[in-house]
């Protein structure tokens, strides 16, 4: 590590943003990657059809944070995308979020947006839950009743996280938005799009500075011993890098099935989401996100499963209980000025890409400020 100033663990965005960020203030920085790729979970390519291909499933970036924007704009331009996702449930293709045309489709009401809140509301009064909300059923079943739970979400947490709705912490129900009239939209940031030349591109760019090396398939964890550095930015699983101390932590992984198929458009939008047939949660049609033309088309089809690739936090009390003790862990090593943890793994915590974005900024500003970069 002779040379470097800034070891950081992960080439994902977290990574990436951090890399560009301490490389820009004139420190050398080496990024080691697990992977043999850059951009984390983000990493995308051109397949055979020349479609853009999300490898570990769909990103859309959305945010209302003009900093993170125009940061990401100054490496890639953006093609502006609006993301619509629909639900399978009883036969049809509706809008989800669930929102005023949802409701008329499967009820066969004739509601105006001026009466949906009513019908929520009468919903929630003859629907039974904890009003003090104690788990992610009880946070859904508060906003839209125990009928439109049952239909959107009861049979989809069941097949997502392979435990009981009751279980799971009720912050996981706060990434859910309800809508109140016929806004189809799943983000209504004011900012939306994908890179136009794909995200794998966009990292490499933020990674192509003189200050930045980059070290591909090495796992830091088996060697971390010979990389002593001024300062180590993790972004990896929490739980590892202290060695399990505390146990391991709960992660909900996914089957990735690709599928070339000879039609021009295989379902009539994206996303797809399947919370009560079938054993995928959700299908993917990736022509969709950058307007790509192709005589044929790739889908994706996703297969919840307990190993593999750590790719959602389980929000338990347990596993929560557990992140606190490391949190602690964490908060000694961060102190020190030495170390900074960073991301969804590294704080075991759910963040949107523009999320983790900002975050590295408030992380750096904190550092650069404390220690005088």
């Amino acid at each position: 590590m002779q040379g470097y100033d800034v070891l950081i663990v992960g080439a994902g965005l977290a990574g990436a943003t951090m890399a560009n960020l301490f490389a820009g203030k004139g420190l050398k920085v080496l990024v080691v990657e697990k992977r043999k790729q850059v951009a984390g979970n983000c990493f995308d390519y051109k397949d055979a059809n020349n479609i853009t291909v999300h490898r570990y499933g769909p990103h859309i970036f959305h945010t209302n944070n003009v900093e993170v924007w125009n940061f990401v704009n100054s490496f890639t331009r953006f093609h502006y995308y609006q993301h619509r996702v629909l639900s399978y449930v009883q036969g049809q293709y509706v809008p989800f979020p669930i929102n005023l045309d949802t409701v008329n489709s499967l009820f066969g009401t004739k509601m105006t947006s001026s009466e949906l809140s009513a019908f929520y509301a009468s919903e929630i009064k003859r629907s039974s839950y904890n009003p003090s909300v104690k788990s992610f059923r009880d946070g859904v079943v508060s906003v839209v009743g125990e009928k439109l739970y049952d239909l959107f979400f009861k049979n989809y947490t069941w097949k997502q996280w392979q435990q009981d709705p009751d279980t799971l912490c009720p912050e996981l129900a706060e990434r859910i938005p309800v809508r109140y009239g016929r806004d189809d939209r799943y983000f209504t940031d004011r900012f939306q799009g994908i890179p136009r030349e794909g995200y794998t591109r966009l990292v490499e760019k933020m990674l192509d500075h003189s200050h930045i090396a980059l070290l591909l398939g090495v796992d830091y964890l088996a060697v971390r011993d010979q990389l002593p550095a001024r300062l180590t930015i993790y972004t990896g699983k929490l739980d590892a890098f202290f060695n399990y101390q505390y146990g391991e932590l709960g992660y909900r992984s996914v089957a990735l099935q690709f599928e070339e198929l000879d039609c021009e458009y295989y379902q009539p939008g994206s996303v797809i989401n399947f919370p009560n047939d079938y054993a995928w949660t959700r299908t993917t049609e990736f022509k969709y996100f950058l307007n790509e033309k192709s005589a044929k088309t790739t889908v994706l089809f996703e297969y919840p499963q307990a190993g593999g690739e750590p790719f959602y936090v389980t929000l338990t009390k347990e596993n929560m209980e557990k992140r606190n003790r490391y949190l602690n862990e964490v908060n000694t090593l961060e102190l020190s000025g030495r170390y900074l943890f960073l991301g969804r793994l590294a704080e075991y915590k759910y963040y949107n890409m523009d999320q983790v974005i900002a975050a590295a900024f408030e992380k750096f500003a904190k550092w650069n400020q404390e220690y005088n970069v």
